[in-house]
């Protein structure tokens, strides 16, 4: 038998390769800048006030994915957002796009319960602030399987998973690469500069994505003093930041058109 920790790898290149091969929808760029885009997963409280405060201080926004069965918790990362935050959000001019309601596995949940608990989410946001449309998605937890691929594609604009680089050329808008900022590599201030340099360089479409911004983050977040330098630097580099529904309709050569989330 393999040890488990090679076992475990194996398994995660099969799904990695299996979502990224299928149920691909191309979308080729057309940016003449370098992008960049920040995002954050999940929506801890300290997104909507730390994260918030510094990106605005640039004079940035970001796009925030929601599960909005986590508005009002306290969960593994701590305090989630509350509707006074989204109510910030929404009035700063930041994105908001969706995660599932329940915070669901793209990999292992079953195909209706997933698209399900995407419907639910918009049903939920059309309560909250009625004719608002989640137009763009990032999915939790693991690499979406390709059943779960299609339904989600089929639904949004755009959705983003992870893969640690930036898109290029030409993009899978159903499942957009995107660089996570967290306990692998919050301490490598000069890394996670370079990524945005080499991003630059290529004209390439580079998405931070994070958690919670706090003095003493998450396994998942970062602290404000990395936060706010890496936004000093990308605001710096020449690169036009944008949301990510900003990026997909100013810079990308769609394939087809999309039908968004129905509404409750």
């Amino acid at each position: 038998m393999f040890p488990s920790r090679i076992w475990l790898r194996f398994e995660n290149r099969y799904r990695e390769t299996q979502s990224y091969l299928k149920q691909r929808r191309p979308g080729t760029m057309t940016n003449t800048k370098p992008l960049i885009s920040f995002t954050f997963d999940d929506v801890p409280k300290s997104s909507c006030t730390l994260g918030r405060e510094i990106l605005e201080g640039f004079g940035l926004r970001a796009t925030y994915y929601l599960s909005l069965a986590l508005m009002d918790s306290v969960y593994s990362i701590g305090p989630a957002f509350s509707r006074i935050d989204l109510d910030r959000i929404i009035a700063g001019g930041h994105e908001i796009g969706s995660h599932t309601f329940g915070h669901l596995d793209a990999w292992s949940t079953s195909a209706d319960v997933f698209k399900a608990s995407l419907h639910e989410n918009q049903r939920m946001l059309d309560k909250i602030s009625p004719g608002r449309v989640f137009e763009t998605f990032s999915y939790p937890l693991n690499t979406p399987h390709p059943r779960i691929k299609k339904i989600a594609g089929d639904l949004y604009l755009c959705c983003r998973g992870g893969g640690q680089t930036y898109n290029l050329k030409t993009v899978d808008l159903s499942l957009l690469k995107s660089y996570f900022i967290d306990g692998r590599n919050r301490d490598d201030l000069n890394g996670l500069k370079k990524i945005i340099d080499e991003s630059c360089e290529k004209r390439g479409w580079l998405i931070f994505s994070t958690h919670d911004i706090d003095e003493h983050p998450s396994p998942y977040g970062c602290a404000p003093k990395v936060f706010e330098d890496l936004a000093r630097h990308a605001d710096r580099s020449g690169s036009s930041i944008l949301t990510v529904r900003e990026s997909v309709l100013c810079s990308i050569r769609l394939p087809q058109k999309v039908r968004m989330p129905e509404k409750a």
